[in-house]
């Protein structure tokens, strides 16, 4: 079966986004310092439609973590719009009129909305029945290959505590934010054990893979 991974970027102090997250700056205050290793990759910059870029210690993990993806799965606040139901003219997401994501993309949420079709292969299908339900979707529609959790914390966190994710990344940056999102708090009761299969140190990030042992 394929299988579903999580990665994400996230502070020294834990947190995979700062204080006073909004509309205007989604990543909260000093989010945006979480991803300043990727942007200026090669492998980054192709996936967001830009040439050019430079190669270094990241590059074969971010190849990595691109390969083999059939579906993506993100929670509401990832794809953006805020919370309550959608509205007559729905907001259509952070990611502009050719995400980067290029394979269907299913979003945990409690208000239905009908599929938004757009550039490049993305389209994002709004899942109201809960984290099994997408996923079974997202596994039906990658066809064989893997799933990914894109995010937020929320979404991983969920997936995580009932014991159906497989592989965990967290790329680790040199940032303390002070405050924000935590990724790994609200676990509950969760028993997680985790085997370490890759550390990668690269220019301001360390990046660190684990599987989930079962």
């Amino acid at each position: 079966m394929n299988r579903l991974r999580s990665g994400i970027t996230m502070s020294l102090d834990g947190y995979v986004a700062g204080p006073e997250q909004s509309v205007e700056n989604p990543l909260g205050i000093g989010g945006m310092r979480l991803h300043e290793w990727a942007f200026a990759l090669a492998a980054w910059r192709e996936q967001h439609g830009l040439e050019g870029g430079e190669e270094n210690a990241s590059s074969a993990f971010v190849e990595e973590s691109l390969a083999n993806v059939g579906a993506v799965l993100m929670g509401r606040n990832m794809f953006g719009g805020g919370s309550g139901p959608w509205g007559d003219e729905p907001w259509p997401g952070w990611w502009g009129e050719n995400p980067p994501f290029h394979v269907p993309v299913f979003v945990l949420t409690h208000h239905a909305r009908n599929p938004l079709p757009l550039e490049g292969g993305t389209t994002f299908t709004f899942v109201t029945d809960g984290i099994e339900a997408a996923l079974a979707q997202a596994r039906e529609a990658a066809g064989g290959k893997d799933v990914v959790i894109g995010g937020g914390a929320e979404a991983i966190r969920q997936y995580l505590a009932a014991g159906l994710v497989d592989e965990l990344s967290i790329s680790l940056v040199p940032v303390l934010l002070g405050g924000g999102e935590r990724l790994l708090d609200g676990l509950g009761d969760a028993a997680i054990a985790l085997e370490q299969v890759d550390a990668i140190a690269a220019p301001g990030v360390t990046h660190l893979r684990y599987r989930i042992v079962r």
